[in-house]
């Protein structure tokens, strides 16, 4: 009974590793995506996925079926979702204009290609809402806003 344990545990885990080695790098870039950080460095997405990561290997025997990547990316987005208040603001990243419901709808829509009526559903959002949100966090995206306009010679300044 024991070494029959053994083996599912060992089978279990060498199936989890497989599934890691193969889309840790993407949900990891999803994840930096959703903290706005810069790639080189990114504690809170690290944190993010490690914390998906875990959820789906203590759910690994009850997937039947299910993809381990889509649960995965879900609990990536509700857990980016629940603790958004704590990351407002970027630190750098490409998206760190964007607000926290912005970046997790145009990472969802866009990056990952999740359709606009599973990002709504598991958002608890209305399908038109998350249009609406994902269009302005691409207009944002492309073109973002300009900046104070410069100082000095350019203004009209005499030069000194």
């Amino acid at each position: 009974m024991r070494e029959r344990q053994a083996f599912q545990d060992a089978r279990r885990a060498r199936e989890f590793e497989a599934f890691v080695a193969g889309a840790a790098g993407r949900l990891l870039h999803a994840a930096t995506l959703l903290t706005a950080e810069r790639p080189a460095d990114n504690p809170r997405a690290r944190a993010l996925l490690t914390a998906a990561l875990a959820h789906t290997y203590a759910a690994w025997d009850r997937l039947r079926g299910e993809d381990p990547y889509d649960r995965t990316r879900q609990q990536l987005a509700l857990r980016f979702a629940r603790g958004a208040w704590r990351h407002h603001r970027g630190h750098g990243g490409v998206l760190a204009r964007l607000s926290p419901q912005e970046r997790l709808i145009l990472v969802l829509r866009m990056y990952e290609g999740v359709a606009e009526e599973q990002t709504a559903a598991l958002l608890g959002l209305p399908a038109e809402r998350v249009a609406a949100i994902c269009a302005r966090a691409i207009a944002t995206a492309l073109h973002p806003p300009r900046g104070p306009a410069p100082t000095g010679a350019l203004s009209g300044a005499a030069p000194s």
